[in-house]
């Protein structure tokens, strides 16, 4: 299967906003500006139908990205950003903490962490819940064209040892400019969603 129709189906707050549950879905998490909408824009080649913005805190939403009408993909609201206030903060966890308990569909949640610097605090305790959750564990390590491969093995190391990362098949270094692993990234999904997804 090729991807070929995607669209915003639905933008939720409360769970009764969420779409029916026909669909599985695979949700990606991460701290603000870490890139999950260019992910997204990326995998589903589109430019710009998941909004991405250089201000973090820029998704206080669940949005979900129908794609084929045969899964769904769902960007979470960025977590840990300093300049917003407390409560803000706190709606922001209580909205994926409710995504995250109550959906019965959803097959695999992807964290997401800039490649170019640890995993902070928060990386960590939302690593460790999707473990907990009986999730896989898959890290998608974002702004790979901002290093150089010389170094690549150097950050793999630090994201795997602070998150405590055995496998680093698990961590899967991405650039949403080069689309460089894109194909790795389909495969994956190709074995969590059981359909065969291609380039």
């Amino acid at each position: 299967m090729k991807i070929k129709n995607s669209t915003l189906e639905k933008i939720a707050v409360l769970k009764e906003q969420y779409p029916d549950n026909n669909l599985p879905e695979i949700a990606f998490a991460g701290r603000s500006n870490v890139g999950k909408s260019s992910l997204i824009n990326s995998l589903i080649n589109r430019k710009n139908l998941a909004r991405t913005s250089q201000k973090p805190g820029k998704t206080r939403t669940i949005n979900f990205y129908n794609v084929n009408e045969v899964f769904r993909l769902v960007d979470l609201p960025g977590y840990g950003y300093a300049a917003v206030s407390k409560s803000h903060r706190d709606d922001w966890g209580e909205i994926i903490d409710r995504y995250l308990h109550s959906r019965e569909n959803l097959k695999e949640v992807f964290l997401l962490v800039d490649i170019r610097h640890e995993p902070n605090e928060n990386d960590l305790m939302m690593y460790n819940w999707i473990i907990e959750m009986g999730f896989s564990g898959y890290v998608i390590a974002t702004k790979l064209d901002k290093v150089g491969k010389s170094r690549l093995q150097q950050y793999i190391k630090v994201i795997a040892n602070k998150l405590g990362i055995r496998d680093r098949k698990k961590i899967i270094y991405y650039s949403s400019e080069t689309k460089e692993n894109r194909k790795y990234i389909y495969n994956v999904f190709s074995e969590i969603l059981g359909v065969e997804i291609e380039e």
